[in-house]
């Protein structure tokens, strides 16, 4: 008998945007409806309970958490709205970024 192990979860980059502060958020989840709860409703979040008005930006799944941990910490690195945008207008960005961070 064999056995293998897999990992069922896929976890998703996700990047927010509020109006209000002129600010992005970007964070990685493996529920995203239920993180999205979490934010809509300000539950302990220090950074998003500071507006009410969040809206998805951009969200991408990736393979396994550490990929998608190493990925949202290099977008953040950046500190770039132009490079944000870009990952939205550019796909190819994210694919090179998957490619990167590889499981």
């Amino acid at each position: 008998m064999e056995y293998t192990l897999s990992c069922s979860v896929n976890h998703t980059v996700y990047i927010l945007f509020s109006k209000k502060l002129d600010r992005f958020y970007i964070g990685e989840t493996a529920d995203f409806n239920m993180r999205m709860i979490f934010h809509k409703q300000s539950l302990g979040n220090k950074f998003t309970g500071k507006a009410k008005d969040w809206e998805l930006y951009l969200k991408f799944e990736c393979d396994c958490k550490k990929q998608a941990q190493a990925i949202e910490r290099h977008i953040k690195k950046m500190k770039s709205k132009i490079y944000i945008s870009n990952l939205k207008k550019y796909g190819e960005i994210i694919l090179k970024l998957k490619n990167r961070y590889a499981c």
